[in-house]
């Protein structure tokens, strides 16, 4: 099992009593099954700025793109309370070394999407983002970011935590010398996972890597982070999965008969038809892979991006 490292967290989410009413939000799946894998940071904007517990529910009034923080009863805005402590906040954040943030859905504070803000009239719209998540998101734009509704969906589940696990392993990368060779052998180890998800991203990326001795390194590892988060932020399809579980049954053309060729595309093409999971085509490669010891196929982590004890590629 890989190292543990830092996830950052809306406090609730965890099970800890700091919501308005005086209750939390508490995600098992998170707390229980992730957090094994995870160091979880949390934080509750409300509570750490100084609000009690319970405390007037707040919510965000006024411009979509800069509304302002205020209590529901009495009105009294607390924006600039919110975003002084937030600016505080980050500077902390970002000494953590954080490999992403799950953010608390709807939250006035921490919602990182579809937060309703009221017009003074009293109507709303679900476009909105919290007061600390905007702040967060903008200081900090290639780091996986998600909330715990959209975490529900099994794709999206399975998209966020895998980008957290490439982080991780991309921060391990970016500090090693030589830097280069580092480089090169982890976009060589993340192709087939990259390709999953965007095969135009993955073209950019290999070209970079191909000039990277050219290249000053700061610019050089800027620029291919912002290409390898961009690219995993792609939802990666059924027909996408498709293509690399074929070229990865390539690498076995002169070993496997013909006979179980056909049985490794009929499998295939039953995934990609909706009727099995992603597991069940990944398995029956991983015992190729044991079998036959291939050692391009046996160093991609498209095979395995994160702990199989998640079971987050049994439902996708």
């Amino acid at each position: 099992m890989e190292q543990v490292f830092r996830v950052g967290i809306s406090s609730c989410l965890l099970g800890n009593a700091v919501r308005y009413d005086g209750g939390h939000k508490l995600d098992r799946f998170l707390r229980d099954t992730l957090g094994r894998h995870v160091q979880f940071v949390p934080v509750c904007p409300e509570v750490e700025c100084g609000m009690p517990v319970p405390r007037e529910a707040m919510r965000l009034v006024g411009d979509i793109e800069a509304p302002r923080l205020m209590t529901i009863r009495s009105g009294v805005d607390m924006t600039e309370r919110m975003r002084a402590w937030a600016e505080h906040k980050i500077v902390w954040l970002a000494e953590q070394n954080l490999c992403g943030f799950i953010f608390k859905s709807k939250s006035p504070s921490s919602g990182m999407q579809g937060v309703k803000v009221y017009s003074e009239p009293g109507m709303s719209r679900h476009k909105g983002v919290g007061l600390f998540a905007r702040m967060f998101m903008e200081r900090f734009p290639l780091l996986p970011v998600e909330d715990d509704d959209r975490l529900h969906d099994p794709e999206l589940r399975e998209n966020f935590i895998e980008r957290i696990f490439v982080m991780r392993r991309w921060r391990e990368a970016a500090a090693r010398t030589p830097a280069t060779a580092s480089l090169i052998a982890f976009h060589a180890r993340h192709k087939y996972l990259i390709l999953a998800h965007s095969l135009k991203h993955c073209q950019s990326m290999g070209k970079l890597t191909a000039k990277a001795a050219e290249m000053d390194r700061g610019a050089l590892f800027n620029e291919y982070a912002t290409l390898l988060m961009d690219a995993l932020r792609i939802r990666a399809t059924k027909a996408k999965h498709f293509n690399v579980l074929e070229k990865s049954m390539g690498h076995f053309k002169k070993l496997i008969s013909a006979w179980e060729k056909q049985e490794l595309l009929d499998v295939f093409r039953r995934y990609k038809d909706g009727q099995i999971p992603l597991i069940v085509p990944i398995s029956l490669l991983n015992h190729y892979l044991r079998k036959y010891d291939e050692p391009y196929l046996k160093e991609q982590y498209y095979f395995h991006p994160h702990p199989l004890e998640l079971k987050l590629r049994n439902h996708v």
